[in-house]
């Protein structure tokens, strides 16, 4: 008898052999790769034994690239085609990109992303981060000698749904199957959670080169649940260096005009912040075109010229713990990510403000890395015993634009994913066939105040009267944070469904403001909502009483017909009013001047239905 091979579904069929499963950290300033050998998660290192990979890319011609350390060291030499720090380009518009005139390559604006101008031609974000994402597959296939079977991403928690698919793509552009894309401030956690054996609320700080998170975990026997996440997508320690080089320029009254300036004094400003970790006193040296730079620099001038970065990246702190609905003595410990802060102010900043001394005893620049590994090593189906269960958050509401350009929130910001979330809905006129769906992000109450992300048609609703068709809409957002809708009308089952990928994200401060809005405009929207509520509710009684009049008017008398008419009239005027209540006082009026009309109605739709019938066959 011939036998099957039987296997657990998402496991090998073999169960000595195990599928080659990484974890990459795709980072602002470097980047990572790691992988659970012999049951402990570890950085793969190069040939030379160095586990960072610098994340820049030089084009040297149409063919060759240099990544990495070769690329970092060119940088000063061809700073127009060394492109570093594209992590703050990934689905991003020009409109989007703060310092973009002060940065040494130049972008072209094009239609969604922007793109990169090089010697090689134009290059978009995607296709820069697979050259880095590329680097690292070879290194984990080298190091395995064997192909790897998946990778788990990671992204800045705030990422928004476009930079989440621009980072996809550019990982399956490297030719990585994503099992799945976790937020960085999560794979630490994991990987303390794991290493520590910690249970409770914590707080994860993580500070890297172009981006600043924060999330509010509870880890408990193997679950990790995102409480609430919030953070700076525009911040991180390349704005420490911005900072320190402006405040250099400043002192010796210089200036830097060339691109060859600006990424000398960059990497000179880079220079004295790490050095200022473990030194009280550095001397800053740069050959400018206009003029020597040669300044001594302490850590305290460093400490106050970045103050109000550390500031702000406080404030995310706070209004986190708020949506946590937490106060700083209910966490139990604060992990400490990104190589940003091992300066000395952060740690300190960190500390003062939790009232405790922060977790740095596994390495910062590793630690997402590894809890990625930690994670896609499970995906793979290599830890079937394991108990390690993620939930991750999306950052921002989503919903759909119903009549009167209001939204209707159908998957609430911090609600965890993977989810799918429905709501019905109904059609606005009689005989309505189709129902176009607008998608929108944000919070507030008007779909002008919110973020657009797309656009499509349900089709073929067989035509009914206004309100009897049922047309449930249903929001589904994967494990990564990608959105998918769809509409499905009830009776009949025709449906349409949309992946939302929009061109590009929102700005950082598109998204600080969104969430900045939904509580200082709440009175004021909750009174724009209420008026538009009443406006659709006047339109849709005023709709259907003309449409009564049309087909039964000659049941009213003469003067039943004016006062009717006359509640119309009043009606229509008062929909001109900012007043809500009086829109409704109006409704009202309406809805009372027809009540006897509606039953002269009924009973006349009564009477032709039992029209020619007798007692019995009733």
């Amino acid at each position: 008898m011939a036998l099957l091979q039987i296997s657990e579904p998402g496991q090998s069929p073999n169960p000595h052999e195990r599928r080659i499963a990484v974890g990459i950290d795709l980072g602002t300033t470097h980047s990572l790769v790691a992988a659970v050998r012999n049951g402990t998660a570890e950085c793969l290192p190069d040939a030379e034994g160095r586990v960072i990979l610098p994340s820049v890319v030089r084009y040297v011609d149409a063919d060759r690239r240099q990544i990495g350390y070769a690329a970092l060291e060119q940088q000063i030499n061809d700073p127009g085609n060394t492109i570093a720090s594209v992590k703050r380009l990934m689905g991003r518009g020009m409109k989007d990109i703060a310092h973009a005139s002060k940065l040494p390559y130049a972008l072209l604006e094009t239609p969604g992303m922007v793109k990169v101008r090089t010697i090689a031609g134009d290059k978009s974000p995607v296709e820069v981060s697979g050259e880095i994402l590329a680097t690292l597959r070879f290194r984990a296939e080298d190091t395995f000698n064997d192909d790897i079977y998946g990778a788990v991403v990671t992204v800045p928690a705030y990422f928004d749904d476009a930079q989440r698919q621009a980072t996809k793509d550019a990982a399956q552009l490297a030719g990585l199957n994503v099992l799945r894309l976790i937020n960085e401030p999560t794979a630490a956690a994991i990987a303390y959670g794991l290493d520590n054996a910690s249970e409770g609320v914590y707080a994860v700080y993580d500070l890297g080169g172009g981006t600043f998170d924060i999330s509010i975990l509870r880890l408990s026997a193997g679950v990790f649940e995102v409480l609430a996440t919030g953070g700076d997508s525009a911040l991180g320690g390349d704005d420490y260096d911005r900072a320190l080089a402006d405040w250099l320029l400043a002192q010796a009254g210089l200036e830097a005009h060339t691109p060859e300036d600006q990424a000398v004094l960059m990497a000179e400003a880079r220079r004295c912040k790490e050095a200022l970790s473990d030194e009280d006193i550095v001397t800053a040296e740069a050959d400018l075109s206009t003029g020597g730079l040669d300044l001594s620099l302490n850590r305290e001038q460093f400490e106050e010229a970045t103050a109000a970065l550390t500031a702000r990246t406080l404030q995310a702190v706070r209004k986190t713990l708020r949506d946590a609905s937490l106060g700083k003595d209910d966490i139990q410990g604060i992990v400490m990510v990104g190589g940003s802060t091992r300066m000395p102010q952060v740690r300190r900043a960190v500390a003062d403000f939790f009232g405790q001394t922060p977790l740095t005893n596994l390495n910062p620049d590793e630690v997402v890395a590894l809890g990625a590994a930690i994670q896609a090593n499970q995906l793979a189906g290599n830890n079937p015993t394991g108990d390690l269960l993620l939930l991750d958050v999306i950052p921002l509401s989503l919903g759909v634009e119903t009549m009167g350009g209001l939204v209707e929130r159908i998957v609430p910001r911090n609600q965890t994913i993977p989810t799918a979330m429905a709501q019905d809905f109904t059609t606005y006129k009689d005989g309505q066939t189709a129902l176009a769906l607008h998608v929108v992000q944000g919070e507030r109450d008007l779909v002008a105040d919110c973020r657009s992300l797309a656009r499509f048609e349900l089709r073929g609703i067989p035509p009914m009267a206004a309100g009897a068709a049922r047309i449930r809409v249903t929001f589904t957002v994967d494990a990564d944070g990608l959105l998918n809708v769809a509409a499905k009308e009830q009776v009949s089952g025709v449906e349409a469904r949309i992946d939302v990928k929009p061109s590009y994200g929102l700005s950082d401060d598109q998204i600080a403001q969104m969430l900045k809005d939904s509580f200082t405009t709440a009175e004021a929207d909750m009174r724009a909502r209420a008026l538009v509520e009443a406006r659709v509710d006047a339109d849709r009684l005023l709709l259907a009483t003309h449409s009564a009049l049309a087909a039964d008017g000659d049941l009213l008398s003469a003067q039943e017909r004016a006062e009717v008419d006359t509640a119309m009239h009043a009606l229509d005027a008062a929909r001109a009013s900012d007043d809500a209540a009086f829109v409704e006082a109006q409704s009202k009026a309406l809805a009372q001047a027809t009540e006897a009309f509606a039953a002269m109605r009924m009973n006349r739709g009564i009477a032709q239905a039992l029209a020619g019938k007798n007692i019995e066959s009733i």
